[in-house]
């Protein structure tokens, strides 16, 4: 087998009677010795984000445009295209989150959506909610690995069979098993995620007798990681390429991970991607692997050609949309575009225009009420622990089910006063959609850790707020350290909390994205912080108040 290609049970008539000698041939629709052309196009982990930014990038009216110029491009070259979405549609700007995601499934049917993968972030809220979304959505949700735990029976369609000028392909779906651990179990009591690789294989097995497709594309929600270096994450595609028979699958169309998927040599990841660079898509095992980062930053398209049962990749591109970079001109930064400009589809976005306006307005419908002012004012926040830093990392150490948190100072953006709260007092506290990060690690480890972080000086942004841990900090280091009220064990594992801008190095803390026990869990800070204070309210901020817990000398 020549490096990319992948090679089919099923091939031609003529190839297979110079083999088997008199053997019958199996029938197809395509044409031996004809070559075809297949496209794949793809996006992942959307997470709210139906519209544009404050900078005007991404949106899905941009996309559509991109999309049917793409789709229209590969037809008058006399090819077939697939749109596929590795999944996690929901969760991550308020004007979707409030609306339950609708503009979201509707936009993606309007943009024409073939099918997609069932992400761990479409079961954060309660079923009925995705019940519905899947009644918005005119494709289907795929899922071969999530069972009803009282029936045994799948919960989700497994596949969708799709047939292009007589190729007959299967896409399957597949979901990471962590959804199980990082789900809301209020939610997701009664499901059963299995592991995805054992369902993979057996459903490829029960295709390949009753459909018998010429190619297998799976679209997954598992997560791509480096040479199947998966830490304490449930496995990911390289892990299921690798599990399966050797090219048994022809493509993974990825998510959860949330990278663009673009590899500087075998098992070695492009760690500085930018837009518009080369991007080579990951090999394992005879399974091309791809993701397009987040939020529809990007549209991701595979070309490959099928010829006699085999299919080769032959190009592929992450296409920004509309994203920008800076510059500085005559002094000053500005953003200009990366690529040329596209145009918003009109007629998509007068249709997500009433769901952007919609979502604004409940931004002042009031969520939670508290007796006393939550305190975040930049003379104090970021010079001694307070009872609003104290909340917040309380909300994030509850979500994530961790032992303690750790909050950055210049993270907190504004007091809240007595009185009723809103979703907007919520997103002025916290502006810059930080996602909830978790580590796993030894007390040693943790020990190391605090005496970078606990030891940041006041006045400055990286000054830490605390929840669930005290210490003493003197002479630049930290003693005395308890957690949930005993004292550190260097030896134990302990779980803790910190902003996404913080684990990847902000503010000059630790960069522990590759430490083998960190999650990325997708949530956006601001959205714990609303479920926090709906759950509680009404709050009692003395609750909140710092006693003693950090001793500074």
């Amino acid at each position: 087998m020549k490096q990319g290609l992948i090679v089919k049970s099923a091939i031609s008539a003529a190839i297979l009677a110079t083999l088997a000698g008199c053997a019958p041939a199996p029938q197809h629709e395509w044409e031996a010795d004809k070559t075809y052309n297949l496209t794949v196009l793809h996006t992942n982990d959307h997470h709210g984000r139906f519209w544009q930014n404050k900078y005007g990038e991404y949106g899905m009216a941009a996309r559509k445009t991109l999309i049917d110029e793409l789709r229209a491009e590969i037809a008058a070259e006399g090819g077939s295209s697939l749109l596929l979405s590795g999944g996690d549609i929901n969760t991550g700007v308020p004007e979707s989150d409030l609306q339950d995601a609708e503009p979201d499934f509707k936009g993606m049917s309007k943009i024409g959506y073939d099918a997609m993968a069932l992400g761990n972030h479409e079961f954060d809220n309660p079923l009925d909610v995705l019940m519905k979304q899947k009644e918005w959505a005119n494709f289907p949700m795929l899922s071969a690995n999530i069972y009803d735990k009282q029936t045994g029976e799948r919960m989700f369609q497994a596949y969708e069979m799709f047939e292009l000028q007589g190729i007959k392909v299967a896409v399957i779906g597949l979901t990471t098993e962590d959804t199980a651990k990082i789900g809301n179990p209020e939610f997701i009591a009664g499901i059963d995620f299995r592991d995805p690789k054992q369902e993979a294989k057996k459903l490829i097995a029960e295709l390949e007798e009753t459909e018998k497709p010429d190619l297998i594309f799976a679209v997954t929600h598992m997560g791509h990681y480096e040479d199947g270096k998966r830490g304490i994450n449930a496995p990911g595609d390289v892990a299921l390429a690798r599990y399966l028979n050797e090219g048994s699958l022809d493509m993974i169309v990825g998510g959860h991970s949330q990278e663009p998927v673009c590899m500087e040599a075998p098992n070695v990841i492009k760690k500085n991607f930018k837009p518009s660079d080369e991007c080579k898509p990951d090999m394992q095992n005879g399974t091309y692997i791809v993701q397009a980062h987040e939020w529809g930053k990007y549209v991701g398209r595979a070309d490959y050609e099928f010829r006699n049962g085999e299919l080769e990749m032959v190009s592929y591109d992450l296409i920004p949309v509309n994203l920008k970079k800076k510059i500085k001109v005559d002094g000053k930064s500005q953003r200009v575009l990366i690529e040329d400009q596209i145009a918003q589809d009109q007629e998509l976005l007068e249709f997500l225009r009433p769901y952007q306006e919609q979502g604004q307005a409940q931004l002042n419908v009031k969520i939670a009420e508290i007796n006393g002012k939550l305190e975040g004012d930049r003379n104090v926040v970021r010079f001694e622990q307070t009872n609003l830093g104290r909340l917040i990392a309380t909300s994030h150490m509850e979500r994530a089910k961790a032992d303690f948190a750790v909050m950055n100072s210049g993270g907190v953006r504004d007091s809240i006063e007595a009185g009723d709260v809103t979703y907007k007092d919520v997103l002025t506290v916290q502006p810059f959609a930080n996602i909830l990060t978790y580590t796993d690690m030894t007390g040693k480890e943790v020990l190391d850790y605090l005496n970078v972080v606990a030891t940041k000086p006041i006045d400055s942004g990286a000054y830490a707020q605390f929840a669930g841990i005290s210490m003493t900090v003197a002479n630049g280091e930290v003693s005395n350290v308890f957690i949930g009220g005993e004292q550190l064990r260097l030896d134990e594992t302990y779980r803790f909390t910190v902003p996404s801008y913080n684990a990847a190095g902000g503010d000059g803390y630790p960069n522990i994205k590759d430490h083998p026990g960190y999650v990325n869990t997708g949530f956006v800070d601001a959205e714990v912080l609303k479920e926090y204070l709906e759950a509680n309210s009404p709050v009692d901020v003395n609750k909140y108040a710092p006693s003693g817990e950090m001793m500074y000398k």
